[in-house]
């Protein structure tokens, strides 16, 4: 999940299920699309095996995962193809995401946010601004930092409102659970639920 690994370490991750793959949605995402917050074109970024994607999908949504875990991906599409689930599944870095050459309405993020490096994260950011158009929606899962009692490489709450300032609109910052098969969170990883939306006025808008 982390951009700033190469591939091979990325399909690493893969070899046996990590705890971030539970083989459903994260309950937080689950209860966004059954409160109809998931709409039009979807991208999930750092997809695995695509759960969220195919959560998209049976909503009957265009939905696009990316990932650079050549392993993960062809889960995806199995899981695709024994579910008769329509879904696109590309490999692709995150870091680079204005090479897609496409927009859409709503990004999901899961788990993907708070693991990067301060550069891959400067440009993830630059890139979601290019592929999210004004009134764009994204939603990120992310652990919440040691401060706010979580996973030990999460992020604080100051350090995701500074991270969205210009041309974004955090509509809501909330606690949430990530569910995980790690018997050291029995009940789960303290997370942030971040909701936001894409608003004109940054270079990226051309305005």
């Amino acid at each position: 999940m982390s951009a700033h690994l190469v591939p091979r370490d990325l399909d690493d991750l893969y070899a046996t299920p990590p705890p971030w793959d539970i083989g459903r949605p994260q309950p937080a995402f689950a209860a966004l699309a059954e409160g109809g917050a998931i709409g039009g074109r979807v991208l999930d970024v750092g997809c695995g095996t695509g759960e969220h994607t195919l959560m998209a999908a049976a909503l009957g949504l265009d939905a696009t995962g990316i990932d650079l875990a050549a392993g993960a991906l062809e889960t995806a599409r199995d899981k695709a193809r024994r579910r008769s689930l329509t879904a696109r599944f590309l490999r692709h870095d995150l870091r680079c995401l204005s090479e897609l050459g496409e927009t859409f309405d709503t990004v999901l993020d899961s788990l993907v946010f708070h693991a990067l490096t301060e550069a891959d994260r400067a440009a993830y950011l630059a890139g979601l601004r290019t592929v999210l158009p004004p009134a764009g929606r994204a939603f990120l899962l992310c652990h919440r930092g040691p401060v706010d009692g979580g996973a030990p490489h999460g992020l604080g709450r100051d350090r995701i409102r500074e991270s969205f300032t210009g041309g974004w609109r955090i509509d809501s910052l909330r606690p949430a659970v990530c569910a995980s098969t790690s018997p050291l969170y029995p009940g789960g990883v303290a997370a942030w639920l971040v909701a936001l939306t894409r608003v004109s006025g940054s270079p990226a808008d051309g305005r």
